[in-house]
């Protein structure tokens, strides 16, 4: 069996200052998931990373899909989308 070697990421430390209710709501949060605030504040930024990064992957698709329905460069004008006579 062969066992992989993982490289355990990088890490940075850094120091955010927050207004106490929120620092309190934090702690409150991490102990609630039993875990520290440092770890805690990490998986939110690592969740609003991949929601970013979802959003932007869908976006692209998005922009480069074709338009539907394909025309000839010709749309209908107000007028004609609203004539109520042609669907009587």
């Amino acid at each position: 069996m062969k066992t992989e070697l993982r490289q355990k990421p990088e890490l940075r430390n850094i120091t955010i200052t927050l207004e106490e209710d929120l620092a309190r709501w934090a702690r409150i949060e991490a102990a609630r998931q039993d875990t520290s605030v440092s770890q805690f504040l990490a998986n939110l930024l690592r969740q609003r990373r991949l929601e970013n990064d979802s959003y932007e992957q869908s976006m692209r698709r998005a922009l480069a899909r074709k338009p539907f329905p394909p025309t000839d460069g010709k749309y209908p004008k107000r007028e004609e989308i609203y004539d109520r006579a042609r669907v009587r």
